[in-house]
């Protein structure tokens, strides 16, 4: 059904977004202090790339999908079904996460500590229980980034335009992740590659979930099923977008600023669908 590039490909844009996880630990090894406004702008720029292509792309090719086998009204139901069974996916991988110990919440922990950079952190910082903060941050992330690792997989099988336009979405988004599991080890164990490489096994969870979706769901690939995945995976992604991305936004930067950075994030992938 597919070829060995067209699959290669996708495990490719997949390991891109994953690793991303990295940039964002190199990004933190770096930084003498968290710039607050750049990551603000850039979580708003994402939303606004996951937003526009969830609702522009993803789900009209998951209804097209599902119409080549069903009636419209079938096809519009399913669709709608696929929808918001993803928003429900999301919303109980969120709500298994102990409370308090999400990775978006340890963001203001993060830039204190970058903050205090030079300072002694000895008397200041748990480091047994920092190093659980950065454990417990890289297994939540991981688990976060298991179900966009099957959505880059799927879409860039489907569409490889649609992939690299997903995977670039994720990719902004696992930046400031990689902070969030760099910084906390680092401060706890004051190894710079212990914690480099936490940062960069957070984003293995992604090709991990493209390997299973190629193990699990390629021998059940047609029309419906790419359907509704295609419409679960644009209601996964919705809700990353206004649950996580833009509250976490709004956190750390100005109001405008994170507008300026999602329209950004919409007119950057409008175009790039409309000229790549």
């Amino acid at each position: 059904m597919f070829t060995t590039y067209q699959i290669l490909f996708a495990f490719g844009l997949t390991l891109f977004a994953g690793l991303s996880t990295g940039l964002g630990g190199v990004i933190a090894l770096k930084a003498k202090q968290t710039n607050t406004t750049f990551l603000a702008v850039s979580l708003g720029f994402s939303a606004g790339v996951m937003i526009y292509v969830s609702f522009m792309e993803i789900m009209p090719k998951g209804m097209e999908a599902l119409a080549i086998t069903h009636s419209e009204t079938y096809a519009n139901l399913f669709g709608v079904i696929s929808f918001f069974g993803g928003i429900i996916i999301a919303a109980l991988i969120d709500y298994l996460i102990p409370e308090g110990e999400n990775p978006h919440e340890h963001l203001d922990e993060v830039s204190e500590l970058s903050e205090d950079f030079k300072k002694d952190i000895d008397t200041k910082i748990n480091k047994q229980g920092l190093y659980r903060v950065g454990l417990m941050s890289t297994i939540i992330i991981a688990l976060h980034n298991f179900p966009e690792g099957i959505a880059t997989f799927v879409a860039a099988l489907s569409d490889p335009q649609l992939g690299v336009s997903i995977a670039i979405a994720i990719a902004l988004h696992n930046i400031p992740e990689g902070a969030v599991a760099y910084i906390p080890i680092f401060y706890a164990t004051g190894d710079k590659k212990k914690a480099l490489m936490f940062s960069f096994l957070t984003g293995l969870a992604e090709p991990i979930g493209a390997l299973l979706a190629f193990l699990l769901l390629m021998p059940f690939l047609n029309d419906t099923v790419m359907g509704i995945i295609f419409c679960a995976i644009a209601g996964i992604m919705v809700f990353i977008s206004i649950d996580e991305l833009l509250p976490t936004a709004h956190e750390y930067g100005q109001h405008h600023h994170i507008i300026y950075g999602f329209v950004g994030g919409m007119l950057m992938i409008a175009l790039s669908l409309v000229f790549i």
